[in-house]
């Protein structure tokens, strides 16, 4: 699928979690070869959408220095990748959003047009990542006309990404050949193997080489 058969989609980051697994610090401001994950993630997601938010539940004023929208959740404190997304989706004027988590540093360069294809093939209202052996549920293409249903679910407590999956039609998209992509840093020792292949990957795009 070419890019000009692509609609108009609205990229959103999602750095509104607590990362209690890494002591709380806030992972999108962790500096991995030399760059905080957030800017990598922004790099690499807005190459393939035409704009860009940032959902975030603190250090607003440092997110908002990228110049891009940032917004808080709406519903609880720290409810979940759910609330990011309902803010996402609220935030956006395009009728489509793609959300990814902001400590994902190899973003797929082909993740959007990858769901939008997934999309068409099942018919389906909504498309999720699929690697790892499992489904990579805050990797996912969303339409805005979804967002009275996510709300409605939000309002009545759930909580469970994929219980509300799994009231619409979804396409699970395999992603297995971008394993990087869904590497979770949790540890020093994970930020310092993701700062390897960064620039693992940034020396082989200086010499013009593919990566896999």
């Amino acid at each position: 699928m070419s890019d000009s058969t692509l609609p108009a989609v609205t990229g959103v980051v999602l750095a509104g979690g607590r990362a209690s697994r890494m002591g709380g610090v806030d992972k999108g401001l962790v500096e991995v070869a030399d760059q905080a994950m957030v800017d990598h993630v922004l790099a690499r997601l807005g190459a393939q959408t035409s704009r860009l938010i940032i959902n975030a539940n603190r250090n607003e004023a440092e997110y908002r220095q990228r110049g891009y929208p940032v917004v808080a959740d709406r519903f609880g404190s720290y409810a979940g990748p759910l609330a990011g997304m309902a803010a996402g989706l609220a935030a956006a004027a395009t009728p489509w959003v793609v959300t990814v988590p902001c400590d994902s540093p190899l973003v797929p360069p082909d993740l959007v047009a990858r769901l939008w294809q997934g999309l068409g093939d099942h018919e389906a209202q909504l498309a999720v990542a699929w690697a790892e052996g499992r489904m990579q549920p805050v990797f996912a293409l969303l339409p805005r006309d979804l967002l009275p249903d996510l709300e409605a679910f939000l309002e009545s407590h759930g909580r469970k990404i994929d219980q509300w999956y799994a009231r619409h039609h979804t396409a699970v998209v395999d992603l297995s050949d971008h394993p990087e992509a869904f590497v979770n840093i949790n540890t020093p020792e994970d930020r310092s193997a993701m700062a390897a292949r960064l620039q693992d990957q940034g020396s082989e795009a200086a010499r013009g080489e593919p990566h896999e």
